[in-house]
């Protein structure tokens, strides 16, 4: 049991990568920017992938009527707050609870993760079509319809002439390795219990 509770420990400490990593990535690449223009997206922070790229973004999108990239977000205030709740939740678990607990905090991680994603996406979505009627260039679809400009939520997507690429980075790469050793600590813990 003492292995099973030492990966259920080490699990809650490895979401606070996100704390030290980028989460997402965004790149969008185009014929007239020879360096593409990048954008990490950390738990409570935007962040240029290359100096000045965000204010570059702000400035093409302008044009088509998109929202500024703002500097912060309301997640941002919540997300880091969840994060310490769970890592805190989970080394007590680790220490105190049975090992199906361990699953409960795996369920209720991907239950959060995935409300994450939900939210960017929906953010994502606002900022692609809730364009500036107003705006100086106007672009529409083959049906009429005003073209929206949303990256993709994961993978590669061709935007009028830029290829916008959207991935996830190391922060997110420590939280998937934080929820899977739960789910190992769990099952470690289920074969002591069924040996003994």
């Amino acid at each position: 049991m003492i292995k099973s509770r030492i990966l259920m420990g080490l699990s809650a400490v490895l979401i606070l990568g996100l704390f030290l990593f980028p989460l997402w990535n965004i790149t969008l690449e185009a014929p007239q920017y020879p360096t593409p223009l990048g954008m990490d997206i950390y738990i409570n922070d935007f962040a240029d992938t290359n100096p000045h790229d965000i204010k570059n973004i702000n400035l093409m999108n302008h044009y088509v009527g998109m929202k500024y990239i703002p500097e912060s977000i309301p997640e941002f205030q919540i997300f880091p707050v969840v994060i310490i709740i769970m890592c805190v939740l989970g080394l007590f678990i680790a220490l105190k609870a049975n090992y199906k607990w361990f699953l409960g905090w795996f369920l209720l991680m991907f239950v959060l993760a995935a409300a994450g994603i939900y939210d960017f996406y929906l953010w994502e979505h606002d900022y692609g079509h809730n364009l500036d009627p107003k705006a100086i260039l106007k672009f529409t679809n083959k049906d009429g319809t005003v073209m929206g400009f949303q990256p993709p939520l994961f993978g590669t997507k061709d935007i009028l002439n830029f290829k916008a690429h959207s991935y996830p980075q190391l922060g997110a790469y420590f939280l998937a390795a934080g929820m899977a050793l739960s789910l190992v600590a769990y099952f470690v813990g289920k074969r002591f219990k069924s040996l003994n």
